[in-house]
């Protein structure tokens, strides 16, 4: 018989809506799954129980009086959505997984939450994340490292890889996450879900910690396309002070309709070989890049290979950032001495990039995202690019972290991500999806980007190739 948590997020609350679940009782499910699970997983930062039964308990009599009063409830009303530890929810810790931050309570909601709240979510807790959000494994020195259910001796990447965990766990159906380099589609790809990273100004990332590289924003971590699309809906739409606007969709559109409509005929580029001098991609991710395409073009696309010169410029360009990034993050007085390896090193690092220098690495992105509009992608271009989402199956716990050389580890993260950081930097849409898994049992994910703008085409397409090759009954053996 199915649990609750064999549920979609869209099951869940049609059941909501229609009286047959409980939001309290799917919220008391959760928790106790988190209680049992959560220490092997290490999904979660803070937990917040008091704060989940008590919306699930107005969620419950909101949806009463909404089905006898006849009005319609927000698409996710009743649903558990965890939040990443690297967005503020007012009175609840805010660690961004550094013990500088251990005791931090903010006083107000990120745009992301206020969203949330309104849409009537649930908040079982903040998500682990690694120190700032910056590698791209999840392992700080607050809590255990965040696994993939699918062998728990390996990480679940980062720096979403609490979201992760907890969905791809069953510790929640669905979650917020993050994506500045990669931090959505890695995680996504290791744990076998569905992740979007939205385009540039899609959702606010105010109103405190603005992204003024316009490398980072908020998306959604799902096991099905449909669930993500929705929370993207729920998500998404532009706020006072933001720095960038996506371009809106058609009024009355939204991102979960195009989870039921057909892409049509595209042309899609087919990438493997990293824009990345010197990085080998493993047999298992060439073969899961190889076999999709395979199956777009049965599916009716046309797809070409495509190869791009390989070049260390914007690698070079993304490091300064980077790094300005984390030199940017704010750590109160004494905290230094409490800050990783890896996090000293890059603020040191952020520390010695000249204004000057800085501003050119915004314009490299700036180039890249131009070249791509108008060598790659222009009308009677090609509509999507596929590629590995990374570049090796997922990696054990401990293996792409140095303590003993941060240098050497941060390079280590670059040659495990190629291909993610692109479409951060020039802003475009990029989703992975978890088609494929290896001989050992572990997931593979392939992405796909699209123009800045159309998360609609990728939505469309990774729902064609969900129903042509479902993957959300393929369940972890802790499930």
């Amino acid at each position: 018989m199915a649990e609750l948590h064999d549920l979609t997020a869209l099951e869940q609350a049609e059941g909501i809506r229609s009286g047959d679940i409980s939001p309290v009782e799917l919220t008391e499910h959760y928790l106790a799954r988190i209680e049992r699970l959560d220490d092997t997983l290490g999904a979660f930062l803070t937990r917040t129980p008091e704060i989940a039964r008590k919306q699930a308990s107005e969620a419950e009599s909101e949806a009463a009086a909404a089905r006898r009063e006849g009005r319609e409830l927000p698409p996710l009303y009743g649903v558990p959505v965890p939040v990443k530890d690297l967005n503020q929810v007012a009175g609840v810790r805010c660690t961004m997984g550094s013990r500088a931050l251990a005791d931090n309570v903010p006083v107000l909601d990120d745009h992301v939450v206020t969203k949330l709240r309104t849409g009537g979510t649930i908040l079982l807790g903040k998500t682990n994340t690694p120190e700032f959000g910056l590698p791209c494994y999840t392992e700080n020195d607050l809590a255990p490292p965040a696994r993939t259910p699918w062998d728990p001796e390996r990480s679940a990447g980062g720096s979403s890889g609490g979201a992760a965990a907890a969905v791809a766990g069953g510790l929640a159906p669905l979650a917020h996450a993050s994506d500045g380099g990669g931090s959505i589609r890695i995680p996504a790809s290791v744990c076998g879900l569905f992740g979007i990273k939205p385009s540039r100004g899609r959702i606010s990332g105010g109103p405190l910690l603005h992204d003024v590289s316009g490398l980072a924003t908020s998306g959604p971590l799902a096991r099905t396309v449909a669930d993500a699309a929705t929370l993207l809906d729920v998500l998404a739409g532009p706020m006072p002070g933001d720095p960038f606007a996506a371009p809106s969709l058609p009024p009355g559109e939204t991102f979960a309709a195009h989870a039921r409509r057909d892409p049509g005929r595209l042309r899609i580029a087919c990438l493997i070989e990293p824009p990345v001098p010197g990085v080998e991609v493993h047999a298992d991710c060439r073969t899961a890049t190889t076999d999709t395409a395979a199956l777009l073009s049965g599916l009716g696309h046309e797809v070409e290979e495509l190869s791009l010169p390989a070049d260390d410029s914007i690698l070079l360009a993304f490091t300064r950032v980077w790094s300005v990034l984390a030199a940017s993050r704010p750590v109160p007085p004494g905290g230094e001495e409490l800050l990783m390896p890896l996090t000293r090193h890059l603020r040191a690092r952020g520390g010695e990039v000249s204004g000057t220098e800085f501003a050119r690495s915004l314009y490299a992105f700036r180039m890249l995202a131009q070249s791509l509009a108008d060598g790659l992608m222009p009308p009677g271009g090609y509509d999507v690019i596929l590629s590995p989402t990374v570049a090796a199956p997922p990696a054990a716990v401990g293996a792409l972290r140095n303590d003993a050389d941060p240098q050497a580890e941060f390079a280590a993260i670059g040659a495990y991500t190629p291909f993610t950081a692109v479409y951060n930097a020039t802003g475009q849409p990029a989703v992975s999806v978890p088609l494929q898994w290896n001989a050992e049992g572990l997931p593979i994910g392939v992405m796909l980007a699209g123009r800045y703008g159309d998360e609609a085409t990728l939505i469309a397409l990774s729902a064609q190739l969900e129903q042509a090759r479902p993957w959300a009954g393929r369940k972890p053996a802790m499930w």
